[in-house]
């Protein structure tokens, strides 16, 4: 089963049909970058979140060649940030001691980040409310919400082995989540 396609979806798959991957990997990464970045955002500080961003645009380099569309790209990428962050925050050695070689991906990544918005504010303030549900609830928050993805792609992005979540039970999960949201704002005083 193919997804469909989006303008981003048809225009790398038409350069990939062309042969023209770093085009079409640059492509992906352009017009996704921010959306998927803003996502590890809030997951990470911000210097953590550029470092799981570049792990996710190389494996959107190597990756992209072998995608078959059957989910959205979005979705897709969006799985990849996942398991970046995942991989990221089981990881002991978080830092590396020495740089790494800078690749194209890399460098592409790193100007995605720096051209990104820096939140403020009561942003931040939500922001650090978010960071006490678990990564698995910040994800699906900031996938549906801030991201707007739908149901059937955050199924896939959330997945396991490549099949993806029930929709139906990623929607009581998330309201569950606005509950609890709700709750730790009632506590904090921001809301009555």
């Amino acid at each position: 089963m193919v997804a469909r396609m989006t303008g981003v979806d048809e225009r790398v798959a038409g350069l990939l049909a062309r042969g023209e991957v770093e085009e079409a990997a640059t492509s992906a990464i352009q017009s996704l970058g921010p959306a998927v970045l803003g996502y590890l955002a809030s997951l990470f500080d911000e210097e953590d979140a550029r470092d799981v961003f570049s792990m996710v645009a190389e494996d959107v380099w190597r990756g992209l060649p072998g995608f078959r569309f059957e989910c959205s790209l979005r979705a897709w990428i969006f799985r990849l940030a996942w398991h970046a962050a995942s991989r990221f925050a089981r990881n002991p050695w978080r830092r590396q001691t020495e740089p790494l070689p800078t690749s194209a991906a890399s460098r592409l990544a790193a100007s995605i980040a720096s051209s990104s918005e820096r939140p403020g504010g009561r942003r931040d303030t939500l922001r650090a409310l978010r960071r006490r549900l678990t990564p698995e609830e910040q994800t699906l928050l900031v996938l549906r919400v801030d991201r707007e993805l739908e149901w059937n792609e955050v199924a896939t992005v959330l997945g396991e082995s490549g099949s993806p979540v029930d929709p139906a039970t990623l929607r009581k999960r998330f309201e569950r989540i606005k509950h609890r949201l709700a709750t730790l704002a009632r506590d904090e005083g921001l809301i009555e």
